[in-house]
């Protein structure tokens, strides 16, 4: 899978490590066990998981997209990773949130494709049109080659003044693209704040973001340079069998960090937003929005009575 390290390619990495806390009441009722909520069936048979990947590959092959996985949920992601290639499935030893999912997920593709474009995806949303979201996401891409100094993120153009979700102030254009500079980031704002912002023409941010290898590196070194020295010390045990060792010890005495919180809203100035409309979007993260997404599509399923009353 080694590529040629003048050869661009677009990757994807999808983070699949979460506990699903906040989705407990609802997914225990749907599978009957505390599995995290990106192992779920919500609705059909597909896993928001697998639907995820799904979408993904309408613009990135599967064999170039990675999964964020933690080892403990192992019962429920064997069967989704059976007859992949080895490399797309990132076991982390544990949970250490986001930064350190996404870091590792990079520092394993940059072992195989130095100049990959690289689209990070959450695995718990909901999207109403698969096609035209991913034609955003190829989009992102292409501008994040053309502006190869930028990260990328996809910002939502809200549908209400929501005050659980992040939001993204877009600043000047970007000459030449379609893109917005990112003015700052409002994180679950109050509900006047989120009217404030609906009004401004802020955006949600949909953590989905695009980037070429080098800018997501300088990013994380940037923003913490303490975790990337920390991962700096993998070195070419990655894709060996030293691997799996150096990484368990290396998670056994890392802090918990988020990539929200400690990079993108620490290094602003090297960000940029396009802006996605027309598209149906929603974080699946807690009970309740779930549920209102399913009113709204005229969608009932038979757990849902009992989901209203545990939640």
């Amino acid at each position: 899978m080694r590529t040629a390290s003048h050869e661009p390619q677009r990757w994807g990495l999808i983070l699949a490590g979460g506990e699903g806390e906040r989705l407990r009441p609802l997914t225990r009722v749907v599978c009957g066990d505390d599995r995290p909520k990106q192992f779920c069936a919500v609705v059909g048979l597909e896993t928001l998981l697998e639907r995820t990947r799904r979408r993904a590959a309408l613009a990135i092959p599967p064999a170039r997209t990675v999964m964020a996985l933690t080892r403990a949920h192992e019962r429920f992601y064997r069967p989704l990773i059976a007859g992949m290639p080895g490399h797309c499935a990132l076991v982390q030893p544990e949970n250490r949130g986001t930064a350190p999912a996404i870091l590792y997920g990079l520092l394993r593709i940059a072992a195989l494709a130095p100049t990959a474009t690289v689209a990070i995806l959450p695995s718990d949303h909901y999207v109403g049109d698969d096609r035209a979201f991913m034609r955003h996401v190829t989009a992102a891409c292409a501008a994040a080659e053309a502006r190869p100094e930028l990260v990328v993120l996809l910002g939502i153009v809200p549908a209400g003044a929501e005050t659980e979700y992040g939001w993204i102030e877009p600043g000047a254009p970007v000459p030449g693209t379609t893109l917005l500079r990112v003015g700052r980031f409002y994180e679950k704002p109050t509900a006047a704040l989120a009217t404030a912002l609906l009004e401004r023409g802020c955006l949600w941010n949909s953590f989905v973001m695009v980037g070429g290898m080098p800018a997501w590196l300088a990013l994380i070194r940037d923003a913490m340079p303490a975790l990337d020295e920390a991962f700096r010390g993998l070195g070419d045990r990655l894709g060996t069998p030293a691997e799996d060792a150096a990484v368990r010890a290396l998670y056994a005495r890392l802090p918990a960090s988020s990539f929200s919180a400690d990079v993108l809203a620490a290094r602003p100035s090297s960000l940029a937003v396009l802006p996605v409309k027309g598209v149906d979007w929603c974080d699946w993260g807690q009970p309740g929005r779930v549920l209102s997404t399913l009113t709204r599509l005229g969608v009932r399923p038979a757990w849902a009575e009992r989901v209203r009353v545990t939640a």
